[in-house]
């Protein structure tokens, strides 16, 4: 029986460790063809080595697949552009995007650097957008060329994006960030053939085990199920990235162990219109009822 992912090519962003280490060897047991993108930095950006991303191509070889590595720098239009192009000149195609690198410097806000604030912007938003727009330009000559396309993007999103994460906020505005460009990109892009969605995982990898080191701990029992290990997150993204998941566009899930959300977003919750100019005593007022109306809102992470 063939993968699900028999003769896509795929490019996995951070592939070198963790989650996209995960989504790499997942895509290439369901068939793909991988491209392989890691800079190998240290888990604040620091640093870099071709070294895990060559490791981890090697490693899909060994077993039998495809793959190549790719050291370019994807928060940069040249890295970006080339990746599509390694796709496209490694394996002659490129279906599926999973945007995926990024690193922490977490800070409370008031110890917040603008240097860190704009490098884990770069490497998580812009990281998320050059791919993106390169591979939908890609995508969109193909489509104008008459050649029929299945494409499929996978966004990287999380928790802190959806509900905030104290002593994250460059990380948590990014990744909120993510989200928005993933709605707009699945409504400009459609009409390409083009499926654009965004995960927001939780799972054991250099930037949580420190942070979260008791919740994402390996179980003693080696026999028992390591609900945090990132192996449990790849297979909605392997779905996400082939075709059976034609209709899917523009959503968000989450996906933690054996567990998988669909996000609802932001909706309209309660409502009160005057119908006229409200005087500031009168909204507030207003407010403060429709407050007593509405859902509670999530836990912010870190303040349980």
């Amino acid at each position: 029986m063939s993968g699900l992912c028999e003769g896509r090519v795929v490019a996995v962003t951070g592939a070198g460790r963790g989650l996209g280490r995960a989504h790499a060897l997942a895509f290439a047991e369901q068939g793909a063809r991988v491209v392989v993108n890691d800079l190998g930095v240290a888990p604040d950006g620091g640093g870099g080595s071709g070294g895990p991303a060559r490791a981890v191509a090697d490693e899909i070889r060994a077993a039998g697949g495809e793959a190549v590595a790719h050291g370019g720098d994807i928060a940069t239009t040249e890295g970006a552009a080339s990746l599509v192009a390694t796709a496209v000149e490694a394996f002659g195609a490129l279906h599926t995007l999973v945007n995926n690198a990024g690193f922490l410097r977490d800070r409370m806000l008031v110890n917040l650097d603008e240097d860190d604030w704009d490098a884990v912007m770069r490497v998580h938003l812009k990281g998320h957008f050059l791919p993106l727009r390169h591979a939908a330009a890609h995508w969109r000559a193909e489509a104008k060329a008459g050649r029929e396309i299945a494409a499929r993007v996978v966004n990287t999103s999380s928790g802190a994006g959806l509900l905030g994460s104290v002593g994250q906020g460059n990380y948590s505005a990014a990744k909120a960030g993510i989200v928005g460009l993933t709605l707009v990109a699945a409504a400009e892009m459609g009409r390409y053939g083009v499926q654009v969605n965004a995960i927001a995982p939780a799972a054991r990898t250099r930037m949580t085990e420190g942070t979260f080191a008791e919740t994402m701990a390996a179980p003693d029992d080696a026999a028992a199920f390591d609900a945090m290990a990132p192996e449990n997150v790849s297979p909605l993204v392997v779905w996400l990235g082939s075709a059976a998941s034609e209709g899917v566009t523009g959503r968000v899930f989450e996906a933690e162990a054996g567990r998988i959300t669909v996000m609802e977003g932001w909706r309209p919750g309660p409502t009160s219109d005057k119908g006229a100019r409200w005087t500031p005593r009168e909204a507030g007022e207003a407010a403060l009822k429709l407050l007593a109306e509405s859902e509670t809102p999530g836990v912010v992470y870190g303040s349980r």
